[in-house]
């Protein structure tokens, strides 16, 4: 059987394969949300792509949860919530600016046993590693992973991952801890931030870049140099 895909079925596929699991409401927002009857074509979109073999899809939540037809997980799986609270980080993110170089489990040491954050992407023109916290664990717990992303500092890795920019020195990303508990956690050589959301993100640092303004320019950090100004 021959078919036709337009470019918006190609991005909706796309984007399901790279996030690995993503509900019908976000596809609504994120490809429908201009046309008249949003929910209506996504259905019959997520419908007609599912029938070609294309997507695969789980009625265990409501709304329908969508998957990439070789998902290697269970369609009743805990990890689709894990994914599902990733995507809803990016989500939040547009509503703000549409991240760049965005990776979902990222691997930058690509070796077991070192970091592996939910998400990598560059917004607002600085690098994030973002950690989602959707449990709470202990602090010793939570300052070994920090302990990691020290080691890989130390590496000096990361100076060579794909994003880095060419023409600049490189970059140590900040780390951002997706948490509704605080961890009394420190480090001295990288950045932690530490938030509920991100919209509480962009509250913290509109709040700190108007004092910024009527002080002195940002300090540079020693994790490359890199200046946070998410307004």
């Amino acid at each position: 059987m021959s078919f036709r895909l337009s470019q918006r079925d190609k991005d909706i596929i796309a984007f399901i394969n790279q996030f690995r699991a993503v509900d019908r409401d976000s596809l609504v927002d994120l490809f429908f949300k201009q046309l008249k009857s949003p929910v209506n074509a996504c259905n019959s979109v997520m419908v007609r792509l599912y029938r070609l073999g294309l997507i695969e899809r789980t009625q265990q939540y409501s709304p329908t949860v969508y998957l990439p037809v070789d998902a290697k997980i269970k369609k009743n799986s805990q990890k689709i919530l894990h994914f599902l609270s990733i995507l809803d980080v990016y989500k939040q993110m547009c509503t703000y600016s549409i991240p760049k170089h965005v990776i979902v489990e990222d691997k930058p040491t690509r070796r077991k046993g070192g970091i592996e954050p939910d998400l990598f992407c560059i917004f607002k023109g600085s690098p994030f590693w973002i950690e989602i916290q959707r449990n709470q664990y202990s602090e010793q717990k939570i300052q070994g992973k920090i302990n990691l992303y020290e080691e890989f500092f130390f590496s000096d890795e990361w100076k060579a991952l794909q994003w880095q920019p060419e023409k600049r020195s490189p970059i140590f990303p900040s780390v951002i801890l997706i948490t509704p508990v605080r961890y009394a956690v420190s480090s001295e050589h990288i950045r932690i931030i530490q938030v509920a959301s991100i919209h509480e993100l962009m509250e913290k640092y509109k709040g700190s870049t108007t004092q910024q303004r009527e002080a002195k320019p940002v300090t540079q950090s020693s994790s490359g140099g890199i200046r946070i100004n998410l307004t």
